[in-house]
């Protein structure tokens, strides 16, 4: 597994310390100060040194979290992200995960909770090498592969991220099973983090849009007004 990670950080202690446990965890940690140096600094990278994961403080000098965020996941969509805040706010935690946020760690934090989320996200984010120990649940023409957190459709990897192939693994597991958005979330945040209905919205549109764009005039995620979703398998 790639062990390059990136820490945007303006805070020098914190990223220090995070730095530390990381090169004691096994990683090789690289840090930055400022938002607006990152994406010139990973341009600059050849693609086998491309970080697996960037920490991703929510105020820094220069760029925002939340705006860098959202470039990274444009360019990048395959590098995870976690976000470090300090701001615990409602809106904060809803922007991030719409932006594409892999997870929230919040200020103050242990060391080893970061390094453990880290390897959390990882596990979920960054595919297997060999499809015999994948533990793929083959649903043709929708494929679910659950050790590498990737969802197949005609063979081709979506690119979920975290939190959208968890709600695709919940409604994948009940076909024409209807979820409330609170059940939803129920099973995508255990740790009952405060989110709003709001966010399952948002990720159902994203992964609708990228089922629809290998199947765009078949439905696969189904939406009964005022109740919730489901997912009907394709024959």
């Amino acid at each position: 597994m790639n062990d390059n990670v990136l820490i945007v950080e303006d805070e020098t202690k914190i990223a220090d310390l995070l730095r530390d446990y990381l090169s004691s965890s096994g990683f090789t940690p690289h840090c930055l100060e400022r938002g607006d140096q990152v994406i010139d600094w990973l341009e600059a990278r050849a693609p086998e040194t491309l970080p697996a994961m960037v920490l991703l403080d929510l105020m820094l000098p220069g760029l925002d979290g939340l705006t860098l965020c959202r470039r990274l996941r444009e360019r990048w969509p395959a590098m995870a992200i976690i976000m470090l805040t300090a701001r615990v706010e409602e809106v904060d935690r809803l922007l991030g995960l719409e932006l594409g946020a892999d997870d929230y760690i919040c200020k103050p934090f242990s060391p080893r909770e970061v390094v453990a989320r880290i390897r959390t996200v990882l596990r979920r984010t960054h595919p297997v090498a060999s499809a015999a120990s994948t533990g793929v649940h083959d649903s043709s023409p929708l494929t679910l592969d659950r050790d590498g957190w990737r969802v197949l459709a005609n063979g081709t990897d979506l690119g979920l991220t975290a939190v959208e192939f968890q709600l695709m693994e919940v409604m994948f597991n009940a076909p024409g099973r209807l979820f409330s958005r609170e059940q939803l979330m129920d099973h995508m945040y255990r740790d009952r983090r405060i989110v709003s209905e709001r966010t399952v919205d948002s990720h159902i549109k994203k992964l609708r849009k990228k089922l629809a764009d290998i199947w765009p005039e078949r439905e696969v995620i189904h939406s009964v007004y005022g109740v919730g979703y489901k997912y009907e398998p394709l024959s």
